[in-house]
């Protein structure tokens, strides 16, 4: 039998507001979100959206980290497009094995039984 358990997140972001400090540049917000700096470019891994309540709203993964968690909050064919306004919390874990990060979302989408992936899905 094969063991998987959920990675411990690497990085983990939530929305707040910019407190400027003095000659301290606005950094502009996404859905309330500005700690995007934080997240790797360059690196792959599994992200993890949750709401207030610490719900799990979507899981995926990507090999940009980055490029594409901004990419759910701007494009127009986002599976949370319409549920943009409830994602508070961001979690990202850092894996760069393609067949881990895939072997990784489909348990954490079945086992935490994410509200809006609908693909993947066999609970």
């Amino acid at each position: 039998m094969i063991k998987i358990s959920i990675p411990t997140p690497d990085i983990t972001i939530t929305q707040r507001k910019q407190n400027p400090k003095e000659n301290e540049p606005e950094i502009k917000d996404i859905y309330g979100f500005i700690d995007f700096h934080k997240i790797p470019r360059d690196k792959g891994g599994i992200f993890l959206f949750f709401n207030k309540k610490d719900e799990l709203l979507f899981v995926g993964k990507a090999r940009k980290l980055r490029q594409r968690i901004k990419k759910h909050f701007e494009d127009t064919v986002s599976p949370i497009k319409k549920h943009r306004d409830e994602v508070y919390k961001i979690d990202i874990c850092l894996v760069e094995d393609p067949m881990e990060r895939e072997i990784y979302e489909t348990y954490i989408i079945n086992k935490l039984q994410s509200k809006y992936n609908v693909e993947k899905v066999f609970y």
